[in-house]
């Protein structure tokens, strides 16, 4: 839930004007042409997948009171407050994927990671590569399986030739499928453990430090990488074959591998330490957070969970286009890419996720069975500076308060403990209500345009 989404005034309710977004706009008003466009563009007629629909539907519904809404009251001076309902999606809401993205981040600091120092593990792929991998998240688990063997196997062997016997390995990745650039672009960090977990004599499991990696060494590794990728990859062509036809949604994702940025495009690559590149492949590792910086760790976990686009870095320019701020400049010294609406929208369907598809995956003493987790994560009384509730799952209000630095609990008159008087779905209750306020009952009506004729560019000057 957004901070725009609470309404409230003295004794009554009043609800706050909502910030008005640019992918919220664009949404709305250019959502009924894109689906147009991809009915008419697919060869069964239906468009997009139904999850790709139902994400710009439960997008365009997010924080809006007409949709339901929790009643909390002040216990001491009456103050009554609304607070909408959020959309929960994965891949569009900039809002609610932030909640998660500090959800998820909490939840690892405080209750998964152990204390010791992390280093980040960037694993990108060829083009051609992502896009398989888009289209089908089984084989991703796979690629995904295959570049963690092989550091962990490295780990183990420089752990053996310090004296240490049984070692362990873990990681925690988080799976993005977009760049920097609002481009198809399935990669994955990896955070691991700068050394090893082994048990000791007395039956403690102890972390123990091993020297970092050095260039060879990311190399040699990339190297192993890449040829196991590539032969299941074959394997994996081989049983497809090439018979069954690619529908609108893989079409649009081929094109957004395909149309992708050329090399002059791309920010100029940073090669520093512990980086290496391979025929469309590149590992980097040179990212590393000390054991006693946890809250350089949240940050860095939020990295790998953050949305693939922030509303702050989007506005409209006077010819009506969606102009995106890059975070660093292009090699010709642009700072921004403007797109046609429906064609930004286009980008966008091509990032969200599918069902069941995880974007947080667990490995090696992190994975849920394995039979030293329980002595390696932290104990349940440990956390980060920030005070975590003692149940299994973070209450909204306190995620709110975390997320956003909103606590909707307590009063903004007087400072004391409101309570929930009502949670309040969409229904005619909820509209009588909002009648009786002045509120707007119903969902605000889109500007439909009329689906364009020509596929617009990708982006422009």
């Amino acid at each position: 839930m957004r901070p725009a989404e609470c309404a409230s005034s003295p004794r009554a309710y009043a609800r706050r004007q909502p910030e008005t977004t640019v992918l919220y706009d664009v949404v709305s008003e250019h959502l009924p042409a894109l689906l147009e466009r991809a009915r008419s563009r697919s060869e069964h007629g239906f468009g997009y997948p139904r999850f790709v629909e139902r994400e710009f539907e439960k997008f365009l519904a997010c924080g809006l009171l007409c949709h339901g809404f929790v009643r909390v009251r002040c216990g001491d001076c009456g103050e009554e407050r609304l607070i909408a309902f959020s959309c929960k999606t994965r891949g569009l809401c900039p809002s609610c994927t932030t909640r998660r993205m500090t959800t998820t981040a909490a939840h690892l600091v405080d209750r998964v990671l152990p204390t010791a120092p992390y280093r980040q593990w960037v694993l990108s792929l060829p083009r051609q590569v992502r896009f398989l991998l888009a289209r089908d998240h089984g084989l991703l688990g796979q690629v995904v399986g295959i570049f963690l063997r092989k550091v962990f196997a490295w780990q183990r062997r420089r752990a053996r030739t310090h004296g240490i016997a049984k070692p362990h390995t873990g990681a925690v990745t988080f799976v993005q499928r977009f760049g920097s650039l609002l481009n198809l672009n399935c990669h994955a960090h990896a955070l691991i453990p700068d050394g090893v977990f082994a048990t000791r004599a007395d039956g403690a499991v102890a972390f123990l430090a091993v020297p970092p990696p050095s260039d060879d060494d990311i190399a040699r590794l990339l190297a192993q990488i890449a040829r196991a990728i590539h032969r299941r990859l074959e394997r994996r062509l081989d049983d497809l074959g090439d018979d069954a036809p690619a529908d609108l949604l893989g079409s649009e994702q081929a094109e957004a591998v395909a149309r992708g940025p050329s090399l002059g495009d791309l920010p100029r690559p940073t090669i520093g330490r512990r980086s290496a590149f391979l025929a469309g492949y590149s590992l980097h590792a040179e990212r590393l957070v000390d054991a006693d910086d946890r809250d350089g760790l949240e940050r860095l976990c939020r990295y790998g969970a953050r949305s693939p686009v922030a509303n702050s870095r989007l506005a409209r320019d006077g010819r009506g286009r969606v102009v995106m701020s890059l975070k660093r400049p292009l090699h010709d010294g642009r700072t921004e890419l403007a797109f046609e609406p429906v064609e930004f929208l286009r980008r966008l369907a091509t990032l969200i996720p599918p069902p069941y598809a995880h974007l947080t995956r667990f490995h090696g003493v992190f994975a849920p069975h394995h039979h030293l987790r329980a002595a390696v994560v932290p104990a349940p009384n440990c956390g980060a500076a920030n005070v975590r509730p003692p149940d299994r799952r973070f209450d909204w209000a306190y995620l709110m308060k975390r997320v956003f630095a909103i606590d909707v609990l307590v009063c903004d008159a007087c400072g004391g403990a409101m309570r929930i008087l009502a949670i309040l779905p969409e229904g005619d209750a909820t509209r009588a209500i909002l009648e009786h306020l002045g509120l707007p009952a119903d969902p605000p009506r889109p500007r439909a345009h009329a689906p364009p004729d020509l596929v617009q560019p990708a982006f422009s000057r």
